[in-house]
């Protein structure tokens, strides 16, 4: 958060290097109220006010950033990205300022912009700070908050899975709980297996120090309405003995991308304070290999009560989800809201930048997208279709995991989630890439929030202070 902070800092007149924004239709007014020079040097650097595209204009023993945006009166989170990432070390604020145009939701992409995952570099090349300032002092701390729980979230998928297994992930969840004094309980070993026993079952093949586990963190007032936030937390996921090959496996440190929006949507939350009985639920396992593991054709019980046959190991992040939204039910909450990177079906469909939203109530998936269209976070919505279900029928227990068919997978594996969330209970379900394959203004290759901000928000409208 400090270091996040301290890029945007409020305007108390100090000297600053002034960003100019333009797009195409108003840069040509713009250019005649330079000099003959100046204008030289944006034709020179072939500058039109395209998007994203910038130039540096020599102003007697100073200069200027000229910067294009597709709307100079209304910027998305993104538009000041690329120079955040691009410009020289120094102190900046938008010339629109002194008109009362402040960077607003452009702050976030300001400070994501710079955010570099160094952990593993032995030397660090990142130039800066590029410090913003800003007359709109009352957006800031929330500005800030949002892109400090983005850059914890990409850290904790970008870590290397040795260095990310579930006890690192039960490190997380207690330094949380720490800062805002918060209850964390962790089950583990044979209580796991009693209380828990798909997470049990799905994790029990991994080496002892990820050994699997459920930590469960508990804030808030007991008198207001209960908010459960679920995340699937798969350290590594092989496939089991279902195994992925070669190129599938590349990613899977990425496969508790789940968990890390659960826990930077926490410690959203309860950095504002809102008037909830929050229960953050984090099932983390390594779905490995060895003579232990869960196999194709194993029956597995559940907390809920129901058997699950196993068609396929690789289907193993609902499982671990099941117990967790089971748990969740028992709390009776006004809402439950549950991150997964949960299925390939769902990429095939929507692609990286677009998780897949699913809901049992029309009114919320309309708070939800509504909030992800306003805050850049946009997510589309999948069918909780009911002639589905019979996908996962089972001739020897009351469920499968996965269908024996190709069709609708994203889909199906929400039916599965639906199973083990209690009657009438307000669900929301993300089957999100938590990954940025391309590299983007604000958005660098690595982990990446998709329905973060998009749950934040519409959370944030129902419960406010």
């Amino acid at each position: 958060m400090s270091e996040a902070k301290a890029l945007i800092r409020p305007d108390r007149g100090e000297d600053a290097i002034a960003i100019h924004l333009v797009n195409k239709e108003s840069f040509s007014d713009f250019a005649k109220r330079l000099s003959a020079g100046q204008r030289a040097v944006l034709a020179g650097q072939k500058f039109e006010g395209a998007g994203y595209q910038y130039a540096i204009v020599p102003d007697g023993d100073s200069w200027f950033v000229v910067s294009g945006v597709a709307n100079p009166d209304s910027l998305s989170s993104w538009c000041l990205a690329k120079l955040a990432e691009e410009l020289p070390e120094g102190i900046y604020r938008l010339a629109s300022e002194s008109e009362g145009a402040g960077p607003g939701p452009a702050m976030f992409g300001w400070i994501t912009g710079q955010h570099r995952f160094t952990r593993y570099k032995s030397e660090d090349k990142v130039q800066g700070p590029r410090v913003l300032l800003t007359a709109q002092v009352g957006q800031i701390d929330a500005q800030v908050a949002e892109a400090a729980a983005e850059c914890l979230l990409r850290d904790l998928v970008n870590t290397a899975p040795e260095d990310m297994g579930p006890a690192a992930l039960e490190a997380e969840c207690e330094r949380l709980a720490k800062a805002h004094n918060a209850e964390l309980t962790v089950v583990r070993g044979d209580a796991l297996e009693q209380e828990y026993p798909m997470v049990h079952a799905v994790g029990r093949a991994a080496a002892r120090h990820h050994a699997p586990r459920l930590m469960h963190l508990v804030w808030g007032d007991p008198a207001h309405p209960v908010l459960a936030v679920v995340g699937k937390g798969v350290c590594f996921d092989s496939g089991g003995l279902n195994i992925k090959p070669g190129a599938s496996s590349r990613l899977m440190k990425k496969d508790m991308g789940g968990a890390a929006h659960a826990i930077a949507l926490a410690g959203l939350v309860m950095d504002a304070r809102l008037k909830v009985r929050l229960h953050l639920l984090v099932p983390a396992v390594e779905n490995a290999i060895s003579g232990n593991a869960f196999r194709p054709g194993d029956v597995l019980k559940t907390r809920q009560g129901l058997t699950v046959e196993v068609d396929n190991t690789d289907a193993e992040g609902r499982l671990i989800l099941g117990d967790a939204l089971t748990r969740a039910s028992e709390e009776n909450p006004d809402l439950i809201v549950d991150f997964a990177t949960l299925t390939g079906a769902a990429r095939v469909a929507l692609g990286p930048d677009l998780p897949a939203l699913f809901a049992r109530h029309d009114a919320t998936a309309d708070e939800f997208l509504a909030a992800g269209k306003a805050h850049d976070d946009a997510a589309w919505r999948l069918p909780l279709h009911d002639g589905y279900r019979e996908y996962l029928a089972s001739d020897v227990a009351d469920m499968a995991n996965s269908a024996a068919n190709p069709y609708a997978g994203a889909s199906v594996a929400g039916l599965f989630l639906d199973r083990f969330v209690g009657e009438g209970i307000d669900w929301v379900h993300f089957d999100t890439f938590a990954w940025s394959p391309t590299p983007k203004p604000g958005r660098a290759r690595g982990g990446r929030g998709l329905g973060l901000r998009a749950s934040w928000h519409a959370i944030r409208a129902r419960y406010a202070p």
